[in-house]
């Protein structure tokens, strides 16, 4: 069966039907011009840009040359919400040497990357777009000096196997309370910056999201749903509370880890791996009773389970299923999400497999309820300006698509510098010299 990203309807609509996996399809899109209300904002449009990490930062975590460029098209392209991307709290949560981190002594460099988005924006499409910055620790995957100083909330044996990280880099209740309290002043600074808010970053195995699984740790971050989800609320209000009533304080949640209990969030106790919607809806609902208006919703672990976050037609494995149904997953599990919180502004993920369907797929799901914002990741290093083409014509180019072969993600994970090796020279080059001029 053909696992290559659509470049036709016709194809998706076959394997839509065989696979049974029953996604809505809407030839009419003209419901991802319409504009939202989101904390007495206005986003222009339902299309987003989801938080890509460059890797491509200053060492003292300002952006560089090449995080503005990456902006710079973004801004032009037309999204109406552009989630700018993963930036540490502290050296010691920094995933790579080059990862942004936002601080006092550097903060005229965010000022002005954020500043240049909107007048990008506005020069190009007549509207700036909602700016929102990610703030994290990259707990497991701290990486500051270019080699792993993981702090975790407790061993994970599906991680680690035979070589168990030492448990004193277990993080202790007193070390959480202080990377709370990064976070918060990190939201304060990007109020400062001027972003329109902030995503307490809780997604993708990093340290607010391996707490959702830390059932067997002890003390006020473990055992039960209040205190694995902890760190998180306490963050999103202590965020609220440091910044004005128009500042948005939001979260990139995980609600579906992929693997088992003990060691998975968003699954059944009892047992497998099947979407248990049970914790995630509780802790949508809380933080909506804290007010928090708007949600970006993601699954599974980049790490160890990429084919869960982002669907692929070409990786490093197998996962034994057809990324059609990976997209599936992901989008029906969002779906019966905002279902149980209707009032929610959520952002939906895994989209970039669908290639030229994307629209239409998420036209059909914002009609039936399922999701109010359509979040493309890996399409915007392809295709920065496709927000444009759908709200000019309704539609993706095919040449321009992502075709989801996971080359941006083997260089991130190499070290270097991700962006489209397919679409973008500059990152062709790069991809050459990375495979020693191949």
């Amino acid at each position: 069966m053909n696992r290559k990203v659509y470049t036709s309807k016709d194809e998706f609509i076959k394997q839509n039907e065989e696979l049974g996996t029953a996604l809505p399809y809407s030839e009419d899109t003209s419901i991802l011009r319409e504009s939202v209300t989101v904390g007495g904002k206005t986003v222009p449009n339902r299309l987003a840009c989801q938080a890509m990490e460059g890797c491509d930062g200053c060492f003292d975590g300002s952006p560089d040359e090449l995080t503005f460029r990456r902006y710079k098209r973004l801004a032009e392209g037309g999204s109406g919400i552009i989630w700018f991307e993963a930036t540490a709290c502290r050296e010691d949560g920094r995933a790579n040497p080059r990862q942004l981190w936002i601080k006092k002594d550097n903060l005229d460099s965010f000022k002005k990357i954020v500043n240049d988005i909107r007048e990008d924006s506005m020069k190009a499409n007549g509207y700036a777009p909602l700016i929102i910055m990610q703030a994290t620790h990259s707990g497991r995957y701290s990486k500051p000096h270019g080699t792993p100083e993981p702090l975790i909330a407790y061993n994970n044996p599906i991680f680690e196997g035979n070589n168990p990280i030492d448990k004193s880099r277990i993080l202790s209740d007193d070390e959480l309370d202080r990377i709370g309290e990064a976070l918060i002043e990190s939201s304060r600074l990007a109020e400062e910056a001027g972003f329109d808010g902030v995503d307490v970053k809780c997604c993708h195995r990093y340290i607010n999201s391996e707490l959702l699984s830390a059932y067997e740790r002890d003390g006020k971050y473990g055992g039960s749903l209040e205190n694995r989800t902890r760190l998180l609320r306490e963050s999103i209000a202590g965020a609220m509370q440091i910044t004005g009533s128009d500042f948005i304080v939001s979260s990139r949640l995980n609600v579906y880890d992929g693997f088992p209990h003990p060691y998975g969030f968003g699954v059944s106790k009892d047992g497998g791996t099947e979407f248990d919607s049970t914790e995630p809806t509780w802790l949508l609902s809380e933080l909506s009773n804290m007010g928090v208006e708007l949600l970006n919703i993601t699954m599974g672990n980049p790490y160890f389970n990429p084919h869960v976050n982002r669907p692929f037609a070409l990786g490093a494995y197998d996962p034994g299923e057809h990324p059609l149904e990976g997209v599936a997953r992901m989008l029906h599990g969002i779906a019966a999400l905002k279902k149980e919180v209707p009032e929610m502004k959520i952002i939906s993920s895994a989209l970039s497999y669908l290639g030229v369907v994307a629209p239409e797929v998420c036209a059909g799901f914002i009609k039936e309820g399922g999701f109010d914002f359509c979040g493309f990741g890996r399409t915007i290093l392809a295709y920065p300006d496709y927000a444009k083409d759908i709200l000019d014509c309704g539609k993706m180019k095919k040449e321009k698509i992502c075709i989801c072969c996971s080359k941006c993600s083997e260089l991130m994970r190499s070290g270097w510098t991700p962006g489209c090796v397919v679409r973008d020279k500059l990152y062709t080059d790069l991809y050459r010299e990375f495979k020693g001029g191949k």
